[in-house]
């Protein structure tokens, strides 16, 4: 609660979609956290009052509408990209309207709408013809004259002192909706409502025992919250009980709607309906056990009725029959779970998304999920769907371009982006793009050359050095850029040409052991993760050597996917070296790495100024005989004494922070072993 920052634009289109579309919703399941069931909501009538439908063939003033549009929240800009916002280009309004999936064009004849079309927000290209639109307000509190004066008032009868030092009260009074602004929803309207005013008076509640307990746990987070808050001046907080519903208002309103609450043991009640069914058993597979599937194999055997293994993904059925198969268990693959009752099978296996297992006494049988043998995960699989997007475009949309930012011309050099202008030349008007250079200099470009232009990514965008029309200067800097590309690409042909040519080692990967390494990672990885980790693996089993960059921010799981590259190494009789350019970050690489492998036959050592040269001198050696899997140093593993005996993957950390000398010896080591690069600076591997 109180947090200082708005939710996303998407989150916000889904919400208002929801809140229009329950009243008269006749079925249907809606599943809430009960923090947003005591959210105080706005009022019924401003979601379906602000709501607009449109229609082909209707009369529409553009004046009007896109006054309509700003008082409505919706923000103009220069080019549609999400919800929320709108551009207006001639007779043409560019419109992504809150609880659609796509943007809308409208092309109007005079003031009648003559075509309604959607769009990709990223090629900007028509998708299909439409009649009619609907568009709802784009927040869940108004901006418009009459909003800001309820605000204002309303804030100086609830807060103290001078209005003008909070920045809640400078924004809202500008018309603009500040980070956070949800928190002050109250002030916008006289009442509000809730979610059960939203709800059909015949709906049905359904929620687990325990649910008072986390709506009371919610209640006195948000008091301890306020009472943090509520002194400061520029961010004062509203009492919890005008956001939130209190733990007596919940159970009444709760109390009006018909109810059922389920539970996990037996009631004695004449009231209750007891299901045939009872949790299930932690069958753990122990990794570092000398029979991990021993508890499996115990209850199989002791077991009479019928069992059905459950995994989450075709990918996840088919590493987990691996792994029942070498130890002599075989179930059925079956397509669903109606398939399965009808056949005779005594042990099968499924997909399907289920995290929980459960125990059935008729018919006997046992459903069986990865949670109770790989131990409970942070399942988020189904809410991180990818957004693909078509690098393609990347250059191509003017959605690329903001007001200001510095660009490259291909032919022209740095200039900065000034907008579109409309100009007439020969007799015909076009956009063109406004291109301002040194000296005050402009360039007008059509925009079907925007080909032509790309992003600047050389120093800060505020700091771009404007290259002088005329002068000859850009011609230079792409005469020297292009001669050193020749030598680093030369450089880099050569080294790439040593790789190409020598067979490097091609690794096996045990999936059965790695299943149970990957299975200790306490965390489901993310698509990226999961994409990294793949293609690595797709590198390392390969004959030539790797030469793999993995780029990623601080705290996105970099160490994982390395983590799991030094096990395939490792588990293949191979050495893995650590590079990292501090020694504060070998000592952490050191017990992370320790942490993750214990348990496992893996030895793992730091070299480092944390150790004594005496210390030193038995790590060397104890690495020259291969008695260290893993070793995590500074560049003092490059020293001409250290010596490995099986050395096949080197790790390299932030390569981008060693010195020159430490990346030569880099660039010789990409033609002999596997090298995999971490770094959370984006540098180009051919400038780097």
């Amino acid at each position: 609660p109180y947090d200082a920052f708005s939710p996303h634009q998407d989150i916000i289109s889904q919400r208002l979609e929801t809140l229009f579309r329950l009243p008269q919703t006749t079925k249907g399941i809606l599943v809430v956290p009960v923090q947003t069931l005591m959210h105080r909501l706005p009022p019924r009538q401003y979601v379906h009052q602000r709501s607009l439908f449109l229609q082909q063939g209707q009369a529409l003033s553009l004046d009007d509408f896109r006054l309509q549009l700003v008082q409505s929240g919706y923000e103009s800009v220069s080019t549609v990209m999400e919800h929320g916002e709108f551009a207006v280009r001639g007779s043409l309004i560019d419109l992504y309207p809150m609880g659609n999936d796509l943007p809308f064009r409208i092309e109007l004849f005079d003031n009648e709408i003559e075509s309604i079309r959607t769009f990709d927000p990223e090629s900007q290209r028509t998708i299909k013809m439409v009649t009619t639109l609907r568009m709802l307000p784009a927040r869940e509190f108004p901006l418009d004259e009459a909003g800001i004066k309820q605000f204002r008032q309303a804030y100086r009868m609830r807060f103290e002192g001078d209005p003008s030092r909070s920045v809640i009260y400078r924004a809202v009074s500008d018309g603009h909706a500040p980070a956070g602004i949800e928190y002050f929803i109250p002030l916008f309207f006289e009442t509000t409502e809730t979610l059960f005013d939203y709800l059909p008076a015949n709906s049905l509640l359904i929620h687990p025992v325990g649910f008072s307990d986390k709506a009371t746990a919610f209640s006195t987070e948000a008091a301890s919250r306020y009472e943090l808050l509520r002194h400061d001046i520029e961010r004062p907080a509203l009492p919890p009980e005008q956001l939130y519903l209190a733990q007596d208002e919940l159970t009444a309103k709760i109390s009006s709607y018909a109810v059922i609450e389920w539970q996990n043991f037996e009631l004695e009640d004449d009231t209750a309906f007891n299901f045939a069914s009872t949790a299930p058993q932690q069958l753990l597979i122990s990794a570092r056990s000398d029979n991990p599937t021993e508890l499996l194999s115990n209850f199989l055997s002791n077991y009479s009725g019928r069992c059905l293994f459950v995994a989450e993904s075709p990918g996840r059925r088919e590493t987990l029959l691996a792994l029942l198969q070498n130890n002599n268990i075989r179930p059925t693959a079956f397509e669903r779970w109606q398939e399965f009752l009808t056949a005779d099978d005594q042990v099968g296996i499924c997909v399907a998304p289920l995290e929980h297992g459960l125990a059935m006494a008729n018919p006997d049988i046992q459903v069986i999920t990865e949670t109770q043998l790989f131990g409970q995960q942070v399942l988020q699989r189904r809410r991180r769907t990818r957004q693909q997007r078509d690098t393609e475009n990347v250059f191509k949309s003017l959605a690329e371009l903001n007001i200001g930012s510095p660009v490259v011309h291909e032919e022209y050099g740095v200039g900065r982006y000034l907008g579109l202008q409309t100009l007439t030349t020969g007799g015909i008007q076009a956009e063109f793009l406004t291109l301002e250079y040194a000296d005050h200099d402009k360039l007008y470009v059509p925009v079907a050359s925007l080909h032509l232009i790309s992003r600047y990514t050389g120093a800060s965008p505020e700091n771009a050095p404007l290259h002088k029309l005329g002068s000859g200067q850009w011609e230079r800097a792409k005469r020297k850029a292009q001669q050193r590309v020749r030598d680093v690409a030369a450089e880099l042909l050569d080294i790439y040409a040593k790789r190409a040519a020598k067979q490097g080692h091609a690794y096996h990967v045990d999936e059965v052991q790695y299943q149970l390494f990957s299975s200790e990672f306490p965390f489901e990885e993310t698509p990226d993760q999961q994409s990294a980790i793949h293609n690595i693996i797709k590198d390392m089993v390969a004959p030539q050597p790797m030469d793999h960059l993995v780029c990623g921010d601080v705290g996105f799981g970099k160490t994982e996917v390395a983590m799991r590259a030094a096990f395939i190494a490792v588990m293949n009789g191979k050495q893995v070296a650590i590079l990292t350019p501090t020694t504060l970050l070998t000592e952490q690489h050191f017990q992370t790495f320790s942490d993750r492998f214990a348990g496992w036959p893996v030895r793992v050592a730091s070299l480092s100024r944390f150790r004594s040269k005496k210390e030193q001198d038995r790590i060397i050696n104890e690495l020259a005989d291969g008695k260290i899997d893993i070793i995590i140093g500074t560049h003092k593993l490059l020293q001409k004494d250290v010596k490995y005996k099986a050395l096949g993957l080197v790790i390299i950390d932030e390569e981008h922070r060693f010195g020159v000398r430490q990346k030569d010896t880099f660039k010789a080591m990409r033609s002999e072993v596997d090298i995999l690069t971490l770094t959370a600076t984006p540098i180009p591997r051919t400038l780097n």
